[in-house]
């Protein structure tokens, strides 16, 4: 099989797994939300940056690495394995006994025994980095789907029954790790990689030289993009911090899955090419075209349906995520774009380049957090847009460097996709706004109306995202019909 159809293969699967896994999720999602209440959220919500945290100090970057290096050996594999093992177990420990702390900061009692139960999660993760990397790096991401829509239904059925029961945020904790550990399970079991009792310390340092500096880029950028929680947790009500949880899960169903879709797929295969930057810029070139166009279209469509999507899915008493959702929709759009942008970066080994970018834009962002504690969350979600906005054209300033493409073109070829979007944002919302109808059927209509605009006008200005979409379809749909 061609790299272009194992990408084109890996890109269904990994948009199969994503979305099969994450519409589980909010199905689930939507049932708790009307089981639970906005401070049940915004409990989990308070210890969201601790445990996100120490994922990435777990990672510290080495799946990454073991992704981008050519030749993995089973002594590179086992001396990650151990070091992932020992860095889950002293993490969880420490999260252990700072609970008490954590819960006193944000004068939460209940957080302490949430945290101690909900950090078992970090052992768990440690045990299957490795297993889901040798996945990702085969661009298998078929067994991983089955994998994690079973899991996924699993853990979702017994949160729901705990919180029909009464268990309240608890319902929610068991639900995270039944989930991952039923992950972890199945991953060991289907996949056949076992570690040997080996540290190579050559294996280590060769490794941690090129991820620590995305470690640390990761570790900057989680603090920072989970701060928000602790700021709202801290300076507004437990009830609103639950409103920005649900809002940024919404926003986060359409915008971190295309991104975690096109990453995991686009990195390990365009890694390939990194030998050769004029076939590199032709490949990255159309693939961020489409991603500007999938990202524009769905994350203006969301914004612009915010309300009835709320209203109709998780209900009245949710109102105060609308508007929220709204302004975090604009990020959402960006937020993919930024990311993507930073795969030249770790394609040519430019990882000190990425610290040091994460490193200024985080700075930026200091003036926000504290304009958000002096103002309102509202403003908080603002300065959160224009931050990213800087950190959009700054990742692609510098990415365009090493393939030769400027960023006055990346924002040349991607004008028509925002245009496309602006329209259709425009016109959805105005149409939603005047149909006096109940919220399900406005909902209903207004998003068939999004899809008949956005195929006739993508189809009418022969949009080039649109149209690559649209060839790999065919393309899959007739080599399906030469199977058959």
């Amino acid at each position: 099989m061609s790299l272009r159809q194992k990408t084109i293969t890996g890109l269904i699967w990994s948009f199969i797994d994503n979305f099969a896994v994450q519409g589980v999720h909010f199905v689930i999602g939507i049932v708790l939300a009307r089981l639970l209440t906005p401070t049940d959220f915004g409990l989990i919500g308070m210890i969201t940056i601790f445990i996100s945290i120490s994922q990435w100090f777990i990672s510290s970057g080495f799946g990454q690495a073991l992704i981008r290096k050519q030749n993995c050996t089973q002594s590179d594999y086992s001396t990650v394995f151990i070091f992932n093992i020992l860095a889950g177990i002293i993490l969880y420990v420490l999260l252990f006994f700072s609970a008490p702390f954590i819960s006193d900061f944000f004068e939460e009692p209940l957080l302490t025994p949430l945290l101690k139960v909900f950090g078992i999660n970090l052992i768990i993760i440690s045990l299957t980095i490795i297993q889901q990397t040798q996945l990702t790096k085969r661009l298998d991401f078929k067994l991983q789907t089955h994998i994690s829509v079973i899991s996924s239904i699993s853990s979702g059925a017994i949160g729901i029954f705990m919180a029909y029961k009464g268990f309240g945020v608890w319902s929610l904790v068991y639900k995270s790790v039944i989930e991952y550990g039923l992950r972890s399970i199945l991953l060991w079991f289907f996949n056949s990689w076992r570690p040997s009792f080996i540290f190579s310390k050559d294996s280590f340092q060769e490794l941690f030289g090129f991820g620590y500096k995305l470690m640390l880029r990761g570790l900057i950028y989680t603090i920072f993009n989970n701060i928000y929680y602790a700021v709202i947790g801290k300076y507004f009500s437990t009830a609103d911090l639950g409103y920005y949880t649900k809002a940024e899960q919404f926003k986060n169903l359409p915008s971190q899955n295309i991104n975690k879709v096109i990453n995991r797929v686009t990195y390990p295969a365009l890694s390939e090419l990194q030998h050769d930057k004029i076939e590199l810029k032709r490949a990255y070139q159309k693939i961020f075209i489409t991603l500007v166009y999938i990202t524009s279209v769905s994350m203006i469509t969301l914004g612009a349906l915010a309300e009835p999507i709320v209203i109709t899915l998780i209900g009245e008493k949710w109102r105060g995520s609308i508007e929220l959702l709204q302004l975090l929709s604009f990020v959402g759009l960006l937020y993919p774009l930024c990311d993507f942008n930073l795969t030249i970066l770790k394609i040519v080994g430019k990882s000190g380049l990425i610290l040091k970018l994460e490193i200024v834009k985080r700075i930026l962002t200091i003036p926000v957090i504290i304009v958000g504690i002096i103002t309102s969350i509202k403003f908080l979600i603002v300065g959160i847009i224009i931050v990213t906005t800087i950190e959009f054209l700054v990742n692609g300033y510098f990415s365009g460097r090493y393939i030769n493409y400027k960023l006055s073109e990346q924002l040349k070829d991607n004008l028509p996709n925002i245009l496309l979007a602006l329209i259709l944002g425009i016109s959805v919302y105005l149409f939603s706004k005047y149909l006096n109808l109940s919220y399900i059927l406005n909902l209903l209509l207004s998003s068939m109306f999004a899809l008949i605009l956005i195929v006739g006008l993508s189809e009418m200005f022969r949009n080039r995202g649109y149209l690559n979409i649209k060839s790999i379809l065919i393309e899959q749909i007739k080599r399906k019909r030469r199977r058959v």
